[in-house]
């Protein structure tokens, strides 16, 4: 197992750059990045200031002369050549120097934190939430294949998963967000504007009830797919031999289920555990968040790209893959710890 962990380690090295080297250089035959954004600004503000950094560049109708778009190059980082930025950006990135921002004026690290508790608190929830719904009503699903209950329950999570997340936000906003109904949850943000004169507990309350509505229209689609696997998962080992063996020694259903079932059925949920954690805790949703005015790390990464806020997109890509990698590799042990019987080494 030890020779199987440092060879995924060592194949994330090429990974990574790979997926780097190929998001930079489609950056680089992206039109409209951020020199072209500010000569663009510069030419409908004669003689104003477009930026801090651009100050003195323009000259009115005159234009931007060859000398002036230089330094103007030079102030983005594109005076060098494609291979040599990208190099500079990998080294600096193996320190976990993301540099700053083109427009936020802050460093990517602290813009990414800032956005961090929206995406968090989402994550989160949706998180615990679905595999605490999903799985006990998988496993009760599967004891009762065929029954109305699993009728009854199979329709109602596949209509919730045809239901888009964002359709689902905007009817939750108009039934009960103050639209045409009823006034019973909070428009927007995750606290209140006076969040910080609440005492504790009310700050906790405050917290939960502006979380109702986003985490709902969020979790619903993500439902059936758990429940389903969840579902077939255990249906499948109850109907394998072992199953009746451990029956006709007398041992009782609950005995057979959570002694023996459990521990096999659960393997493809466990393993998916690290993937979908990443998934939920780093990544926003961009309409979620739009509708919910929440200023999560969705949001940011849209506003990155149409920016071309090349840090950012750049930073938070290298931050996210790393990541990835390493909840791949944490599925793959997880194999071993629920299942010895797995092995990804070869034996002679």
């Amino acid at each position: 197992m030890t020779h199987y962990i440092l060879k995924r380690l060592l194949l994330m090295i090429p990974t990574l750059f790979g997926v780097m080297l190929i998001t930079f250089a489609v950056t680089q035959f992206v039109p409209g990045g951020p020199v072209e954004q500010l000569v663009s600004q510069l030419r409908h503000r004669e003689g104003g200031e477009a930026s801090s950094g651009a100050q003195g560049l323009y000259r009115g109708a005159t234009g931007l002369d060859e000398q002036r778009l230089t330094e103007l190059k030079a102030i983005y980082g594109f005076d060098k050549p494609a291979y040599q930025r990208f190099f500079m950006m990998m080294w600096n990135y193996l320190t976990f120097d993301f540099g700053n921002s083109y427009f936020h004026h802050k460093s990517v690290v602290e813009l990414v934190v800032s956005k961090m508790p929206v995406s968090l608190s989402l994550g989160l929830w949706s998180f615990l939430l679905t595999y605490l719904t999903c799985i006990p009503l998988g496993i009760k699903k599967a004891i009762r294949d065929g029954t109305p209950f699993d009728i009854f329950t199979s329709t109602v999570i596949l209509v919730g998963y045809a239901i888009p997340g964002f359709v689902l936000g905007i009817t939750l906003l108009v039934l009960f967000g103050g639209g045409s109904f009823w006034n019973v949850f909070p428009l927007r943000g995750i606290v209140s504007d006076h969040w910080d004169t609440l005492p504790w507990y009310s700050q906790i309350l405050d917290y939960l009830w502006h979380m109702v509505l986003p985490i709902t229209a969020l979790m619903v689609g993500s439902f059936a797919v758990m429940t389903l696997l969840t579902k077939n998962s255990f249906l499948e080992e109850i109907r394998k031999q072992y199953v009746l063996t451990a029956r006709a020694k007398g041992l009782s259903d609950n005995a057979v289920l959570y002694k023996h079932v459990f521990r096999n059925a659960v393997i493809p949920l466990a393993t998916s555990f690290p993937s979908a954690f990443i998934g939920m805790f780093f990544t926003g949703s961009l309409l979620i968040e739009t509708i919910f005015s929440l200023d999560g790390l969705g949001l940011l990464s849209y506003e990155s790209v149409i920016k071309r806020d090349y840090p950012v997109v750049l930073g938070t890509l290298y931050i996210f893959t790393l990541m990835g990698l390493f909840a791949k590799l944490l599925s793959d042990i997880s194999y071993v710890l629920i299942d010895p019987r797995i092995q990804f080494e070869a034996r002679d």
